[in-house]
């Protein structure tokens, strides 16, 4: 008996060490996905380097106050499944809600971004944002609007003045 308790509490302290350590954690209700959606949604987040787990609610609770997130009590009822991201904030929001559009058996719940409880709004917010490297490439494409407008501009000039001259 005293081994099933203690199986328990590594699983709770388990949980809470993710639930603390990742940078994303979404909560997702899987039920009505068969066997192949389910490989394939595993196989889309290790890609993506998102951990996704299956515990008991209860233990997921327990971990939850005992990490400081009491708000997502109130989503975890029913069938949860849980996906930690230590790396990238956007990658699991990004993945379940790509998934969720082609499966809507897939129900994204709520979960924790960078320390704080997040609602669904804001996890499909986080979803939307373009890529790190689409970031960037548009961070480029503005700082070299004004390099590209000044060329532009001394072209015409030099245009102008090569008219007038000729």
């Amino acid at each position: 008996m005293s081994n099933v308790l203690e199986h328990k509490k590594q699983t709770v302290a388990e949980i809470a060490g993710k639930l603390k350590d990742s940078k994303s954690t979404i909560l997702v209700d899987y039920r009505g996905l068969d066997v192949a959606e389910v490989t394939e949604l595993r196989s889309k987040l290790r890609e993506a380097n998102v951990e996704f787990k299956v515990y008991k609610n209860t233990l997921t609770r327990r971990a939850a106050q005992e990490a400081g997130f009491e708000g997502l009590n109130e989503v975890l009822v029913g069938p949860t499944a849980v996906a930690f991201s230590a790396e990238d904030v956007v990658a699991p929001a990004k993945v379940l809600n790509n998934f969720a559009k082609d499966h809507e058996d897939l129900e994204i719940k709520g979960g924790v971004i960078e320390g704080n409880v997040a609602t669904l709004d804001q996890i499909k917010e986080l979803a939307d944002l373009p890529s790190y490297e689409g970031l960037l490439s548009m961070l480029l494409s503005v700082l070299q609007a004004p390099v590209r407008n000044f060329a532009y501009a001394t072209k015409a000039i030099a245009d102008q003045k090569e008219e007038a001259g000729a």
